[in-house]
C-alpha cells in the first residue's frame, strides 16, 4: 500500500511564506546574534513550529536560506545552514513532545553549524560546535519551548470555543 502525500492546500503555503519571512525577519533585525561562532538566533524559536505545523518544515528551511544569503559567511552557510535547519525541522516534526522537539535543532546546528564555521574562521571545531549548540540551546529551550506551550494553549482554547459554538 503506498501513502499519499498530504495535499497542499493555500493556507499551508501562506503559513509557511509567513514563517519563512518571520525567520528571515528574526535574523537580520538581530543581526550581531544572529551570525558568527557565538551566536544566539532568537529566530531559532521558530524552529520548534514543525512540532505543532508541518508546513513550517518549508517555511524554516527558505527563511533560513534567505536570512543566509545576508549573513556574510557565503555559500557554504547558505547551503548547509539550511539544509541543517530542514534536517532539524523534519526531525522535530517527528517528536513526541515540545522538550524533544528542542533537541533536533540544537544537536543538528551546534555540529553541522558549528563544524563549518570552525572550518571557515579557523577555530577548533569544539569550541565552535559548543558555542553553536549552547546558543540554539538558548534560543530552543529558552524561547522556543515556551512558544510551543503559548501556541498549544491557544490552539486548545480556539478548539474549545469551536466545539461550543455548535
Amino acid at each position: 500500500m503506498r501513502l499519499k502525500a498530504p495535499a497542499v492546500t493555500p493556507r499551508h503555503l501562506v503559513v509557511a511564506a509567513l514563517i519563512a519571512g518571520l525567520y528571515a525577519a528574526l535574523c537580520l533585525a538581530f543581526a550581531p546574534l544572529s551570525y558568527g561562532a557565538v551566536q544566539v538566533r532568537i529566530a531559532e524559536a521558530l524552529t520548534l513550529l514543525p512540532f505543532l505545523l508541518p508546513e513550517a518544515v518549508g517555511g524554516l528551511f527558505i527563511g533560513c536560506l534567505i536570512a543566509n544569503l545576508f549573513g556574510g559567511m557565503g555559500l557554504i552557510d547558505v547551503i548547509f545552514g539550511s539544509l541543517a535547519t530542514l534536517l532539524a525541522a523534519l526531525l522535530t516534526r517527528r517528536m513526541p513532545n515540545k522538550f524533544l522537539a528542542a533537541v533536533p535543532p540544537v544537536i543538528v546546528n551546534g555540529i553541522i553549524v558549528g563544524g563549518y564555521l570552525s572550518i571557515l574562521l579557523n577555530l577548533p571545531p569544539l569550541t565552535t560546535i559548543l558555542y553553536v549548540g549552547c546558543g540554539q540551546a538558548v534560543a530552543c529551550f529558552g524561547l522556543g519551548v515556551p512558544l510551543i506551550h503559548l501556541l498549544q494553549q491557544r490552539l486548545a482554547r480556539k478548539t474549545d470555543e469551536g466545539s461550543r459554538s455548535r
